[in-house]
Formats: structure tokens, C-alpha cells, sequence
């Protein structure tokens, strides 16, 4: 079983730097696909990036962005320390809300799955980010 626990949130000015960890208390992420999601004040939990492991083994892992994170945001996995990251860069006011990391081991026929909150079997519980103007 994979118990996710999300670090590294807090309070940043606009134009600033956060790096998220989500680190594995359980099963290992090694052979899972994993992402992040966030929920915005107001709104509905929404994807920001998913990083796909392919069970083929000879395909490079791929990451995809939400359109509102694209080019400012770095989703990336240490396999030695069971963690995944999401660095983000440029901050704004509209990135407050907050953050969630998710896994999962199943392997989907299409990349389009994995933009899916109901695609990832295991949570983290959240961490608030805050980035004030």
C-alpha cells in the first residue's frame, strides 16, 4: 500500500520559488505513474502535471502540464528517496490553493487517463500553498 506525504508548501511572494515532495511511507513509487492536482479557492480539484511510467521499459517516462503551469512548473521523481517533486517557478497569486500528489501502478491504453483524479488510486492529503501579490 502507498501512503503519500506531501512537504514544502507555505507562503511565497508573487514571482517566487516552491519545490513540493511527496514522499512514500509504503509500497514503492518506482513502477507507478504519478501527478499532481490541486484545488484553487473555489473551485474544483484540477490536474497540473503527471509523470507516466511505461511498463515497456524502453520508453522514456512522459510528462505532461496543465496549460496554466506550462514552462513554469518541473515534475520529477528521485527513485533512491521514493519521492516524487514539482518545482515551481514565477509564482503567482492564482497558483494559491491546495496542492495534492497522487500514484498509481496501473498502466492505462492512453496517455489521456492520467489527467484523471479517479485514474490514481493513492493520495497525499494536501499542502497549502500560498503566494501573495
Amino acid at each position: 500500500q502507498v501512503e503519500l506525504v506531501e512537504t514544502g508548501g507555505g507562503l511565497v511572494q508573487a514571482g517566487g520559488s516552491l519545490r513540493l515532495s511527496c514522499a512514500s511511507s509504503g509500497d514503492t513509487l518506482t513502477k507507478s505513474s504519478v501527478a499532481w492536482f490541486r484545488q484553487l479557492p473555489g473551485e474544483e480539484q484540477e490536474f497540473v502535471s503527471t509523470l507516466i511510467w511505461h511498463a515497456d521499459g524502453a520508453t522514456s517516462e512522459t510528462t505532461y502540464y496543465s496549460d496554466s503551469v506550462e514552462g513554469r512548473f518541473t515534475i520529477s521523481r528521485d527513485n533512491a528517496q521514493n519521492a516524487i517533486y514539482l518545482q515551481m517557478n514565477n509564482l503567482g497569486p492564482e497558483d494559491t490553493g491546495v496542492y495534492y500528489c497522487a500514484a498509481t501502478p496501473l498502466v492505462y491504453m492512453s496517455d489521456s487517463f492520467y489527467f484523471r483524479k479517479d485514474s490514481y488510486s493513492a493520495w497525499g492529503k494536501g499542502i497549502q500553498v500560498n503566494v501573495s501579490s
